[in-house]
């Protein structure tokens, strides 16, 4: 696969790393998001407006991509997402993935480095790189974000970007975690905060120490989890849940051991 790439400048009065894909996408799907979703959105002016940047959110929902996306989009940024394989093996759908510029990474395989080689070429060329730190969709029995995997601080250690961290909460109400019902009226309070960038500079030239990237991460993930805090008003679990201890599989759907799916 080959690197991702835009024109430059973008399209007049189109978000920076727009292409024709992309743009079509927008106009079917941000009617519907707007039908079933009211925006409550805060700190678009922490979002770059050019440049390369990375953007990470806390991960619930299947949905929650498409507002995060929607977020970023009317923010003036066409992002990048690092997303899972088989998404892009889907006939239609990966195609149109592909098109649009977006980047698979085959989880919990060899070739799983491969992702960060073109997000690394995504963000040399300008781009807005999304991710979702934790990897999957979050294992915490009350939707608070998880321990997160590495490759997220290694990107940024390696490309020294910002890293822009953006909160989400309204998505698991439109589809539940793992639900198959979607959930369109009444219209959900769609929550989205973009935070000042996360100073990371104390670990440049550490993207090989694993102590280094973790401690990145954390910082990062802490971020996250304490504005989603404000937002539902209570405070998150002192420890968060780590699925490396876990006897849960370590993607894709399960079920909580004796209990329903959730």
């Amino acid at each position: 696969m080959s690197a991702p790439q835009i024109p430059y400048p973008p399209p007049a009065g189109k978000p920076l790393g727009t292409n024709r894909t992309f743009s079509m996408c927008a106009a079917i799907l941000i009617p519907i998001l707007n039908a079933v979703a009211k925006r409550e959105w805060q700190g678009g002016e922490n979002i770059p407006k050019s440049g390369a940047v990375i953007v990470a959110s806390n991960h619930m929902s299947y949905s929650d991509v498409l507002f995060f996306a929607h977020f970023l989009y009317k923010n003036g940024r066409a992002p990048r997402f690092i997303g899972k394989k088989s998404v892009f093996d889907t006939p239609i759908i990966g195609a149109i993935a592909r098109a649009a510029g977006q980047i698979p990474v085959d989880r919990e395989s060899k070739d799983a480095s491969k992702a960060l080689d073109h997000a690394v070429a995504a963000l040399q060329a300008g781009h807005c790189v999304g991710i979702y730190p934790e990897g999957t969709l979050t294992r915490d029995e009350d939707l608070w974000p998880m321990v997160a995997k590495t490759g997220m601080a290694r990107l940024a250690l390696i490309t020294r970007v910002p890293v822009v961290p953006v909160v989400a909460w309204g998505p698991q109400k439109v589809m539940p975690r793992y639900g198959k019902r979607i959930h369109l009226w009444p219209r959900t309070p769609m929550i989205y905060h973009a935070l000042a960038p996360v100073d990371l500079s104390a670990w440049y030239g550490k993207e090989g120490d694993s102590q280094a990237l973790a401690q990145a991460t954390a910082v990062i993930m802490s971020a996250i989890t304490r504005e989603l805090e404000q937002i539902r008003g209570h405070k998150a679990p002192l420890v968060p849940f780590d699925p490396h201890s876990s006897d849960l599989p370590k993607t894709g759907n399960f079920k909580s051991k004796g209990g329903p799916q959730r």
